[in-house]
């Protein structure tokens, strides 16, 4: 912690340049296998790619490391209580992905989503959470969106790590806990000495088959269908349905897992990719490829509409392609652009409607309330907002 604190190199600023010029070196590391931990084959069952409709649905969109808008979204859509605890019944719920990054309450919310996830199996609800691209991006080392604030909070996750490492130790019959830190080396080329153990500490932690990306991200989905709404972080392509649903789910679980490299699979890199892909997500309707997107649904049975994240809609939750594309990212979190959280919700019997925080659309006795046809606009210059209906 008093590394990070003293630093005089180290501002908000040079953070994203010297973060950039570490992924070069990790990845020449990597590549020869150095980052890599001793891979393990352990047979896995496969991931539930497809979900019935349930009653209720809600989807969240990206939180990037803000706690407290995490939490307010929950809220919004009557999840969790006053103690933070769930009271949503028998809902599912989709987080669409992009919990790390740009905030420095990762792990924090990590952990507040698996709690969340065993309290809602147990009322008869579910919790399922995407991978997002940034989830990629740092399970590759790729740490260009990291803030000092979350660096301090992986130092502190690798000190207690330790520690519990070495308890277990001392335990007789129990076996040696891996060391995290196996093949890492103790600095990096441009990194600042004072930072090294932190970077090291988040390698450690999300590098495939690391602590807290085998927990926490490894049974993510990355695409998933619930009755007839088809989620992905970014958007799908004829090509990606074609390569099998379930495939990439079980393949990325896989990756990250540790038994298929340090690179991700290619479907998960670059702009067409499954959690880099914005075709569908422009702010102007007309730069939406509507006719490929009805394309792809089409191939997938059932599927009425794609529910994305990853772009930024500064209106709002709101869709385009006559409701065919939903796009939930409202940049709520405080490392984007604060905005007011909002959710999706997908009731079978009244169908879509959007809650937000917004001061403008609610009355005295009701926190969350439906926005009714906030920012529609013409489609040819911009996006047309979800329909809400009573």
């Amino acid at each position: 912690m008093e590394r990070l604190n003293q630093s005089s190199s180290l501002t908000c600023e040079n953070l994203p340049s010297f973060l950039s010029s570490f992924v070069d070196t990790f990845v020449d590391f990597s590549v020869s296998g150095l980052f890599l931990p001793q891979q393990q084959q352990i047979p896995q069952q496969p991931l539930q790619t497809q979900y019935p409709s349930p009653n209720r649905l809600v989807a969240i969109g990206d939180l990037h490391g803000d706690l407290e808008k995490s939490k307010q979204a929950f809220r919004l859509a009557g999840l969790i209580d006053g103690s933070d605890r769930w009271c949503g019944g028998s809902t599912t719920v989709v987080q669409i992905g992009d919990v790390l990054d740009r905030g420095g309450e990762e792990l924090k919310i990590l952990y507040f989503l698996e709690k969340l996830k065993r309290e809602a199996v147990k009322s008869g609800g579910q919790l399922i959470t995407l991978n997002g691209n940034h989830e990629i991006m740092n399970i590759e080392g790729d740490f260009r969106y990291v803030t000092k604030k979350a660096l301090e909070e992986f130092d502190v996750w690798a000190y207690w790590y330790d520690i519990g490492n070495k308890m277990k130790s001392l335990c007789h019959g129990l076996e040696i806990p891996k060391n995290p830190f196996h093949g890492i080396p103790p600095s990096f080329h441009r990194v600042p000495e004072e930072f090294s153990h932190s970077i090291r500490a988040r390698i450690a932690a999300l590098r495939p088959d690391g602590p807290i990306s085998r927990r926490f991200l490894a049974n993510n989905l990355t695409v998933l269908v619930v009755g007839d709404s088809v989620f992905v972080h970014g958007g799908l392509l004829e090509k990606h349905v074609d390569y099998g649903l379930q495939r990439i789910n079980d393949e990325v679980r896989d990756w990250i897992n540790g038994s298929m490299g340090q690179r991700a699979p290619e479907y998960c890199r670059g702009r067409n990719a499954v959690v880099w892909l914005r075709k569908f997500s422009d702010e102007f309707a007309k730069n939406c490829d509507c006719s490929l997107l009805e394309h792809v649904l089409a191939t997938i049975p059932g599927a009425k509409r794609m529910i994305m994240g990853h772009t930024i809609q500064e209106i709002g939750i709101n869709g385009a392609c006559d409701n065919r594309a939903i796009r939930i990212d409202v940049g709520m979190s405080k490392g984007c652009i604060n905005g007011l959280p909002e959710v999706l919700e997908i009731d079978r019997n009244s169908g879509l409607r959007v809650l937000t925080s917004n001061p403008m659309y609610q009355n005295k006795n009701q926190y969350a309330q439906t926005k009714e046809g906030l920012g529609l606009l013409i489609p040819e210059h911009g996006p047309k907002q979800v329909e809400v209906k009573a």
